[in-house]
């Protein structure tokens, strides 16, 4: 090996190669030494993506409303930002997600983005924030609103119509549309109870009743806003036969004696239904003169029937007493009384 390695030494000496290898060598070595000593080129920036933005859920879902407004927040981060913005999406009830609109983000955090167009049923709204570099953050959380143009269905399970009640109130039992405000008004006497439907729609609501007749108006406003009425009569019964008189005029001046005076008395069964046929007497006790009374008279259809008879001049000052005595062959008797003053 020595006698080679001396022979390649003669041979680069002779043709003048040790000056090359010496030559390559130190180039070798500069250039390694320049590697390690020049700066650094520059690496590429890193792509930052902005923090999801926030919208805020309405009060209410549900609206009859055509359009709505949707509020939100964006990052602190990102407020001024001119090259940046704040993308809206919008899904359909099941359906597929698409972009609604695009707005600018402001010098606030706070954002509006107003009068977007509502579909019927479930509009779900998200948002992202999508950077200079086209960069989209993730969404925020979803918010929803229910676009409802349909009035509730009232439905009044009981009472029945025409249904006798022998109570001072009475109870309406029904279903409509979860959640709807009600107000059960007593047409006939003019007595207003509120109360709402329960997250099944149903309801049952106490309401004040007058004697005879009375018609109770339902009204039900559902959570959009929408508004439907319905209507029942029932009657309520005094639980006993009752009747009621009543004069022409219960003052009279004994100057303008003598005066006419009309009687009349309407009488109810138990169930509080006009009671026909039901057998009646007047009677008319005035001060001063003797009594006057009607022969046996029959009330109507309508459960009425009257005695027309008159305060005769000779009467004294003082009150008239009027009785009206009912009797009846199933239901027993009754009387009423009123009385009509006589002013000298």
């Amino acid at each position: 090996m020595a006698v080679v390695a001396l022979g390649i030494g003669v041979l680069l000496v002779a043709n003048g190669g040790l000056g090359k290898v010496a030559a390559a060598i130190g180039s070798s070595f500069n250039g390694l030494v320049a590697d390690l000593t020049k700066t650094p080129a520059p690496s590429a920036p890193e792509l930052v993506v902005a923090d999801a933005p926030t919208l805020e859920a309405p009060d209410e879902p549900y609206t009859n409303q055509p359009t709505a407004d949707l509020t939100g927040t964006v990052p602190a981060a990102v407020v001024g930002q001119a090259d940046s913005k704040i993308r809206i999406y919008l899904t359909l009830g099941d359906g597929n997600r698409g972009v609604a609109i695009e707005v600018p983000i402001g010098t606030s955090q706070h954002f509006l983005v107003p009068g977007l167009t509502l579909s019927k049923g479930t509009n779900t709204f998200t948002a992202t924030i999508i950077g200079p570099t086209d960069l989209e953050s993730e969404s925020s959380a979803a918010v929803s609103y229910i676009l409802d143009t349909t009035k509730p269905k009232i439905t009044i399970s009981s009472p029945k119509a025409d249904a006798v009640v022998n109570a001072k109130t009475v109870s309406v039992v029904g279903k409509t549309q979860a959640r709807s405000a009600l107000s059960l008004r007593n047409v006939t006497t003019n007595a207003t109870v509120a109360g709402a439907a329960d997250g099944n729609g149903a309801f049952a609501i106490a309401v004040p009743i007058g004697t005879g007749s009375n018609k109770i108006q339902v009204t039900a406003t559902d959570p959009a806003g929408n508004v439907n009425a319905t209507s029942v009569t029932i009657r309520r019964g005094t639980g006993k036969l009752s009747a009621n008189v009543t004069a022409s005029f219960y003052q009279v001046q004994r100057s303008r004696l003598p005066e006419s005076v009309r009687l009349q008395v309407t009488v109810t069964d138990p169930d509080g239904r006009a009671l026909e046929g039901a057998s009646v007497t007047f009677t008319l006790a005035v001060p001063g003169v003797p009594a006057i009374a009607s022969s046996t008279l029959k009330t109507g259809s309508n459960g009425r029937t009257s005695f027309t008879t008159t305060i005769p001049k000779g009467a004294t000052a003082g009150q008239c007493s009027v009785t009206v005595i009912v009797h009846t062959t199933d239901l027993g008797d009754t009387t009423d009384r009123t009385v009509i003053t006589i002013r000298k």
